[in-house]
């Protein structure tokens, strides 16, 4: 037997190694748990236990971070991508369809077909993909008005844009053209030469929409004009005695808006292209219209300079008034914009400085909820994350504002065109950037830079 303190041997050395697992500590019992109890387990945990669970080990992080878990908390969050019904919006189907239209554009040869295929089928679903646990993160800088802001776009004239989002474009109106720009893969920005312009209007574009890869557009001249994206096809045909001030598309039909007083329904279809269907007099200039998305009915929002309501729904097929909305509008109280969310629920906003809900399964008579620009301001345009979010844009120093559904007051407010005035004209919204026309730029809010 050695001496105390003397090296020992290598026999006992091997074997102190040999008896180390046996003395280790045993597996944890709860990976022996099938993963689908692991996870309705960890269902209900809030957002910070389940941060704090993806602290302990990597296994546990991965569990944690599944989509499955954060798309109840996701639900629940401001422009997450989900509606209230569920259904996420960024879902992955949405990837093919950009990307066949990416692919159509392209003029690659047949021998690069497929790389060129396999590139962007790679592009779109990392940019559609984005993992709902960073949606709930982002989400959080909307909410606290976190958010990086940028002007991206100036022109010299003082114009009243219109604008789309789609996918990897942003379509944007400037004067009697439509200009397509390209926005940058890592989302700083847009690319300040367009990568397609589309005319036919002799004045200013007032508005259009973009729907299935065709834009619909009406102008000051009274015109519509129909533009296949991926084409050169066009149509154009005279609508109104005065400007077109409003259209929408949806299912081979047009609906449109003028300051002549009335609101027409027209076909698309093949062989009755720019056929007039319906003449409906509205006795009222028209501001705004939509399509309801069941294609039965159309809403359309007039100036309120006579007697009757400036909210009115009509039928799709005879063109015949169905329905009222408010009893309690002022003279005056023009309805600029408005914006379907389901068949059942509408959002407007105007002169009045109003924004206002309304539930067409309760009551015609009153809206569900309003909610008051706090500068007395009148509000020019709204959106809506189709859940909880809702973003307007007023009509001075390009205030846009973001509001809570579940709130009676403002949550955020961003003054874009300090110190001179101009209102926003048009916003569209991502989950990570906001997009604001002011009368001679455009700006962009990134709420993932923080």
């Amino acid at each position: 037997m050695g001496r105390k303190g003397s090296p020992r041997s290598p026999q006992a050395e091997g074997g102190s190694r040999a008896a180390s697992p046996a003395t280790s500590c045993p597996p944890s019992p709860l990976w022996a748990l099938p993963e689908e109890l692991l996870l309705l387990i960890c269902s209900y945990l809030d957002v910070q236990a389940l941060g704090r669970l993806g602290q302990v080990c990597r296994r546990l992080r991965f569990l944690s971070s599944r989509d499955l878990l954060w798309r109840r908390i996701a639900r629940g969050c401001l422009n997450s991508g989900f509606t209230q019904l569920g259904t996420d919006l960024c879902r992955r189907d949405q990837v093919y369809r950009r990307v066949g239209a990416e692919y159509a554009r392209t003029t690659a040869s047949p021998c690069r077909g497929m790389q060129v295929y396999k590139q962007l089928l790679k592009r779109f679903t990392r940019a559609a993909g984005i993992p709902v646990k960073e949606r709930v993160k982002v989400s959080r800088n909307w909410r606290h008005g976190r958010c990086r802001r940028e002007t991206v776009l100036k022109w010299k004239c003082n114009l009243m844009p219109w604008m789309e989002l789609d996918g990897e474009y942003l379509y944007l109106s400037q004067a009697e053209n439509i200009q397509a720009y390209r926005l940058c893969p890592d989302g700083t920005g847009l690319q300040r030469h367009p990568q397609a312009i589309f005319s036919g209007h002799q004045e200013d574009v007032c508005r259009f929409v973009l729907v299935n890869s065709h834009i619909v557009s009406g102008g000051g001249d009274g015109s519509i004009v129909l533009h296949k994206i991926h084409g050169s096809y066009s149509v154009k045909f005279s609508a109104h005695e005065q400007e077109v001030n409003c259209v929408d598309f949806q299912g081979g039909l047009v609906v449109s808006g003028s300051r002549d007083r009335t609101a027409k329904v027209w076909s698309l279809s093949t062989g009755r292209v720019g056929q007039c269907l319906h003449t409906v007099q509205t006795e009222d200039r028209v501001w705004s219209i939509a399509i309801s998305p069941l294609l039965s009915s159309f809403v359309t929002g007039t100036a309120c300079c006579g007697h009757t309501s400036p909210l009115r729904i009509w039928d799709i097929e005879s063109g015949q008034l169905l329905t009222c909305l408010g009893t309690d509008f002022h003279r005056g109280a023009g309805v600029l914009d408005v914006f379907y969310e389901t068949p059942s629920l509408l959002l407007s906003c105007g002169y009045d400085t109003y924004i206002r809900y309304w539930d067409i399964r309760t009551s015609t008579r009153k809206c569900v909820q309003e909610w008051e620009e706090p500068h007395d301001s009148a509000l020019y345009c709204i959106r809506s994350d189709k859940n909880h979010m809702i973003a307007s844009g007023s009509s001075y120093y390009g205030v846009v504002r973001l509001w809570d559904k579940r709130q009676t007051r403002c949550l955020q407010s961003f003054h874009l065109s300090s110190p001179t005035s101009s209102p926003v004209y048009c916003l569209r919204f991502s989950t990570t950037h906001l997009y604001a026309a002011l009368a001679s730029a455009l700006h962009v809010l990134d709420f993932t830079a923080l």
